[in-house]
């Protein structure tokens, strides 16, 4: 910096700092000028590194406290791990099934799941193994729906989940509760190229509304209680957890394939050594403490009381009301037995669709089983309890834009599914359907409607059967009218029978002339109209209801599906009693092919033995056809007792073709 001598003239401090002459020949010293620099430049230097290493050490500080979080080395100072032990994560998995009260576990067996089949066996669960991954699935979809609990399945890793896709969102779409448990690669070797190691989680996570990966063994309880609690809450549905074999499987079989015997004597191989003596004690870290296994409280949506009291006022001034009830009706917490004491009381006829068939017995003067489109043209209220509209009411179409509508279901966006295309509700209430139900009752207070509405109904109803007893008797070309078998079959089935049905024409005609007999008697795979649940479907009903005759009423399709699962129904000593029939095609498929497109292309199929193909399973197998026409019902009847003998029976009834259902193919 430039400064005065004693003389005015300036000494001018040089670039390199050496100084440099004046005027006055005076020389600025190196050391005078380092002196008059120093204190502005070392202060900001000497406050600076302090808080530079400050920040070093804090955040690797963070980060070793971070990986030693990571690596649980502060849980295990807490939670030790019992090396001795010979308990494996399948007991903490039995334990919470059993807890919620499961009773059935369906399987195929895998080496990544046997701690789970063998815990559960000991305590109890009966585990049924199926011939396909798939068909434990359906079977669990049938135990949850029937019984209002959750559905459990668990296969193996990789193909034995893949497997089960369809199913799983054949109960997503239904609304089901399953639980599904996968087995997978260990922990340790997943993404590095193990056996059957895929990514699970990306492959259920669309398909399910709760995804977990078990990555310790003390995490295998929580993880299965909140699992079982989603399943359940709000919209029910599937959900799937993953259980890596190392979760599974005991201590002392987990260290001899994870941790060499001897440890290796170079520094990379001791440090290895150390980071796997350490994952296998996090793994096992507080394995055996106990836990709370329990159900977990239940979030299920009610209707808001203000929206009840909107309803109750709109229905009162109806004239002509009409109820549609669908699967959500059949739900906990309003049993079957209290829904339909509120219907009854409700007194306005009804459509029954889903698992809400049945709800109101064979012959309830309420309920309207035909014509459903032109009574939902003519009703000046319809409650939509439990139903969308979907194709099945032709996306909203079918409703008359004057009617007043009431919609209520658990989950919002199916609720106003098109509502801003071809309908819109008066009043949309979100909440559980039965509990709705029974509150809209309680607000009418006994209101009657005039009955003249409900008899021309009723009058439309036997208009459209009388049509069907006409097409009963109409010749075929060959084998049987199958609208006349299928009348038999209506008048031979139980009271106490369960009716499980998989197939595409003639379940379809299946559906306007047999009657479930109770609440909780029909089971039909739901709006996605998969093949294949039949014998899945029919294994849960037969396990839940043991003595109620199970009737499957198959396609001959459709029945290709199930055909292997007679083993199981023998091996299991379950007694089943499947109706085929067969008219050896796909025939709904064909009805609108051929006569548009010219081609039966892939729609036919052969006449084929079914019924010896299940005796060669260790089944009983009958056979109706044209040749013993006048005994279709004592075959039935034959078929009945063997059933009570307990023997599973196929009975193959050749049949022909009709006009019944031509046109009604849904694209």
């Amino acid at each position: 910096m430039p400064v005065e001598d004693t003389e005015g003239h300036d000494l001018v401090q040089a670039n390199d700092g050496r100084g440099e002459a004046g005027p006055t020949g005076k020389v600025a010293s190196r050391d005078w000028c380092h002196h008059m620099e120093t204190p502005d430049a070392s202060a900001p230097a000497r406050s600076f590194f302090p808080s530079f290493m400050f920040l070093v050490c804090g955040t690797l500080g963070a980060a070793l406290l971070g990986a030693a979080h990571r690596l649980g080395l502060f849980y295990q100072l807490m939670h030790k791990v019992d090396k001795a032990s010979i308990r494996h994560g399948g007991e903490n998995v039995a334990a919470v099934l059993k807890a919620h009260g499961v009773r059935f576990l369906f399987t195929l067996v895998g080496g990544h799941i046997s701690p789970v089949l063998v815990a559960c066996e000991k305590l109890g669960i009966r585990v049924v193994d199926t011939r396909h991954e798939v068909t434990a699935v359906f079977a669990a979809d049938a135990v949850a729906r029937l019984t209002g609990t959750v559905g459990v399945a668990v296969v193996t890793a990789g193909p034995g989940l893949t497997n089960t896709v369809t199913a799983v969102k054949n109960a997503q779409i239904a609304q089901s509760p399953v639980l599904l448990l996968g087995g997978a690669a260990s922990t340790l070797l997943q993404n590095r190229g193990a056996l059957q190691a895929i990514d699970h989680i990306s492959l259920f996570r669309p398909l399910c509304k709760f995804c977990a990966s078990v990555r310790r063994v003390r995490d295998i309880v929580p993880t299965l209680r909140t699992a079982m609690a989603a399943a359940q809450s709000g919209t029910p549905g599937p959900v799937f957890v993953e259980l890596p074999i190392d979760v599974l499987y005991p201590y002392f079989m987990v260290r001899k394939e994870m941790v060499p015997a001897k440890p290796p004597k170079g520094l990379l191989g001791q440090v290895v050594y150390w980071y796997l003596e350490n994952y296998l004690a996090n793994l096992f870290a507080g394995a055996w403490e106990p836990w709370p296994v329990g159900p977990l409280p239940l979030d299920i949506p009610q209707a808001p009381p203000q929206q009840v009291q909107r309803c109750v006022e709109i229905l009162s001034r109806a004239k002509k009301p009409l109820l549609l009830l669908g699967s959500q009706a059949m739900l906990p917490p309003i049993s079957g037995d209290k829904l339909r004491t509120a219907v009854e009381t409700l007194g306005i006829p009804c459509f029954l669709g889903g698992m809400a068939r049945g709800l109101l017995g064979c012959n309830h003067p309420l309920h309207i089983r035909q014509n459903r489109s032109s009574a939902l043209k003519k009703a000046d209220v319809v409650i939509l309890a439990g139903i969308v509209c979907d194709f099945r009411l032709s996306y909203g179409r079918v409703l008359n834009r004057s009617s007043k509508i009431i919609i209520v279901n658990r989950n919002r966006k199916d609720m106003l599914l098109n509502s801003d295309m071809f309908w819109k509700p008066h009043e949309a209430v979100h909440g559980d359907v039965g509990s709705f139900v029974v509150k809209l009752v309680e607000g009418l207070r006994g209101q009657i409607w005039a009955s003249d509405w409900a008899e021309e109904l009723r009058q439309a109803d036997r208009q459209k059967e009388q049509t069907f007893r006409e097409k009963a008797a109409m010749p075929v070309a060959q084998h049987l009218n199958p609208v006349r078998v299928l009348q038999l079959v209506e008048e031979t089935l139980p009271d106490n029978s369960v009716l499980v049905v998989d197939g595409g024409d003639f379940v379809g005609t299946a559906a306007h002339l047999v009657k479930p007999r109770g609440p909780l008697c029909w089971l039909d795979p739901g709006a996605f109209g998969t093949l294949g649940v039949g014998a899945g479907f029919a294994l849960g009903a037969k396990l839940c209801r043991p003595d109620a005759e199970v009737w499957c009423l198959f396609g001959d399709g459709a029945f290709g599906y199930s055909l292997i699962e007679f083993d199981t129904f023998v091996r299991h000593k379950i007694p089943v009693m499947a109706l085929i029939g067969n008219d050896a095609g796909w025939t709904q498929i064909s009805r609108e092919q051929v006569p548009n497109l010219g081609s039966n292309v892939a729609c036919g199929l052969a006449y084929t033995d079914y019924h010896k193909a299940a005796m060669g399973l260790g089944a009983q197998g009958l056979l109706i056809s044209r040749e013993n026409e006048d005994q279709v019902v004592k075959v039935l009847h034959d078929a009945q007792q063997q059933c009570r003998d307990g023997h599973p029976v196929v009975v193959n009834i050749l049949i022909g073709r009709t006009d019944f259902r031509d046109g009604a193919i849904s694209i």
